[in-house]
C-alpha cells in the first residue's frame, strides 16, 4: 500500500492508535479504509468490494446500510436525542428494550440492565456477583471460574476473565478471585487415548476439582460462551454443557451464560442458550442487539439474582453503579428496530436454512492438505491450518488473511485460524461466492508455501 502525505491513511498513522494492532507494525505499513458498507459487503476507500465474513466483528447481523435502522436513529435524534436512567429517570426505548428482552429471553430472566459493550456488560456482571455475595453475608464466595480461551472483553475486570494471554501479558491481569478452567476444544487438549466423552467427564470432573480445592463456599460463578468466539469458534462436545451445569447446580454457583457473540440467532437459534439447553442465572448480550449500528449492551438477570440486590440496594440506599450512556435512547431505538427486523424478516430462519450449506462448504475446506480441522455452527465456523515447518504458532493465519483480502473476503485470523461469521442476511449463492473466493486464496498461498 503506497500512502501519500496528508491522505487518510498517513493521518489515521499519525493519530490513531488502534485495537488488536502491532502499533509499530501500522506506523509501517498503514490501515485498510473502510468507507462504506452494503449488504454482505464493504467497499474500501479505493473502490475495492469485500465480502465482510466476519460481520465486521461478529456484529452486523441484518448487514450494512440497512435504512431502517438509519431512520430509527434519526427519529429518536430528533426526538430525545440523549437521557440517562440513573436516580430512578427513564425514557420509552430503554423501557421498551428492558421488556422485549425479558420477552425473547431463552430462560427466564427478570431485568434487563444496560451498558455499552459486552466487556461493560460481563464487567457489570462481575460486580453483581461481589455484590449479591455481600448481600447474602457470603463475603467469601466471590471467586469466578473463566475458561482457558474463553473471551469476555478488554475491561480490567472482562479482560481477567478472558482466558487468552494476550490479553493479560503486559496488563498485569488477570486480577485476584478470577480462576481458568479446561477449554472445551477436544482436539487440542484432550489426552493420549481420551475419547470425546471421556474429554468431557474430565471437562467437568476438572471444574468440580478447581471448585473443591479453592472452597466451594469461595466460588461465586461460573462464565461461558456458548460457542467460544474469539478463542477460534470452538464448539463444545456433545454432552459439555449438561456435564457443566451439574457440577455448577451442585455447588450453589451462578452460571453467566456470555451470549454477546452467540445471541440473536447466530447459532440458529435467537439464542445459543437455546442451541446448547443452558439454564443460566445471567446472560449479557451486545454485538447483534443492534447490529452495531449502536454501540449498546445488555445484562439479564434473574429474580434469583436480582432479589438479593435489590435487598442490598435498600439497606445502602442506592444501587452505586451506572455509565452515562446505559441504556442510550438512539441505541435502545436502533436495537429495537433490529430486533423487529431480525423477527420480521426470519433470519434465524435464514440461518437454520444455510447452516447445511454454510458448514459443508467449510467441511469441504477440511480436506486441504494445509487445514487440520474445522468447526462451525449455525453461520458461525472456523477452519484451522495444520502446523508447518518453519513457522511458529500464529505465523500462518495472519498470512493467509492476506491471500482471502486479495480475493475480496475479509475473515479474522485468531492465531492459525480463520474465522468465518457473515451477516445473517447472507444468501444461498453469496454463501458459495465466499467460499469459491477462499478456495481461491488458500490455494495460492499453498502454492507459495510450496514454491
Amino acid at each position: 500500500m503506497t500512502i501519500q502525505p496528508n491522505s487518510i491513511e498517513a493521518r489515521d498513522k499519525a493519530y490513531h492508535l488502534h485495537s488488536y494492532t502491532n502499533a509499530r507494525a501500522l506506523e509501517r505499513d498503514g490501515a485498510l479504509v473502510i468507507e462504506r458498507g452494503e449488504g454482505i459487503h464493504v467497499y474500501d476507500n479505493a473502490g475495492n468490494q469485500y465480502i465482510e465474513g466476519m460481520a465486521g466483528l461478529w456484529s452486523v447481523g441484518v448487514g450494512f446500510g440497512e435504512s431502517r435502522l438509519v431512520e430509527a436513529a434519526a427519529r429518536q435524534m430528533a426526538k430525545l436525542p440523549y437521557y440517562h436512567t440513573f436516580t430512578a429517570r427513564t425514557h420509552s426505548p430503554s423501557v421498551e428494550l428492558a421488556e422485549k428482552l425479558i420477552e425473547i429471553s431463552p430462560v427466564p430472566m427478570s431485568k434487563a440492565y444496560f451498558t455499552n459493550s459486552g466487556s461493560e456488560a460481563n464487567d457489570t456482571a462481575m460486580k453483581i456477583v461481589w455484590y449479591r455475595a455481600n448481600a447474602l453475608g457470603k463475603p467469601d464466595k466471590k471467586k469466578i471460574i473463566s475458561r482457558i480461551k474463553g473471551y469476555h472483553g478488554v475491561t480490567i475486570a472482562s479482560a481477567s476473565l478472558t482466558g487468552l494471554p494476550n490479553n493479560h501479558r503486559s496488563f498485569d491481569l488477570p486480577i485476584a478471585r478470577v480462576l481458568h478452567t479446561t477449554c472445551p476444544h477436544y482436539r487440542v487438549f484432550k489426552t493420549e487415548g481420551e475419547t470425546e466423552a471421556q474429554f468431557v467427564e474430565r471437562c467437568a470432573k476438572d471444574l468440580e476439582d478447581l471448585i473443591l480445592k479453592e472452597g466451594p463456599d469461595t466460588v461465586a460463578a461460573f462464565i461461558g460462551e456458548p460457542v467460544m468466539g474469539a478463542g477460534g469458534v470452538i464448539v463444545p462436545p456433545v454432552g459439555y454443557w449438561e456435564a457443566i451445569q451439574k457440577v455448577l447446580k451442585k455447588y450453589d454457583v451462578l452460571f453467566i451464560a456470555d451470549e454477546v457473540i452467540c445471541g440473536f440467532g447466530r447459532t440458529g437459534e435467537m439464542f445459543g442458550t437455546t442451541t446448547f439447553a443452558l439454564q443460566p442465572d445471567m446472560i449479557t448480550l451486545s454485538k447483534q442487539i443492534s447490529s452495531s449500528y449502536q454501540p449498546i449492551s445488555a445484562l439479564l438477570i434473574n429474580e434469583n439474582v436480582y432479589q438479593p440486590l435489590a435487598d442490598e440496594s435498600a439497606k445502602i440506599g442506592t444501587f452505586g453503579h451506572g455509565v452515562t450512556a446505559a441504556g442510550h435512547p438512539v441505541a435502545a431505538a436502533v436495537a429495537l428496530e433490529n430486533i423487529k427486523i431480525i423477527e420480521e424478516r426470519d433470519l434465524v430462519g435464514n440461518v437454520r436454512a444455510l447452516s447445511p450449506k454454510f458448514l459443508a462448504r467449510l467441511k469441504a475446506i477440511g480436506d486441504h492438505p494445509l487445514v487440520i480441522e474445522t468447526r462451525g455452527v449455525g453461520l458461525i465456523g472456523a477452519f484451522e491450518l495444520a502446523p508447518r515447518e518453519g513457522f511458529a504458532a500464529g505465523q500462518l493465519g495472519p498470512k493467509l488473511f492476506g491471500y482471502l483480502m486479495e480475493e475480496g473476503v475479509i475473515s479474522r485470523a485468531i492465531g492459525d485460524s480463520m474465522a468465518f461469521c457473515p451477516p445473517m442476511i447472507i444468501t444461498d449463492a453469496q454463501v458459495d461466492d465466499m467460499f469459491d473466493k477462499v478456495e481461491r486464496g488458500l490455494e495460492k498461498f499453498a502454492r507459495e508455501l510450496a514454491a
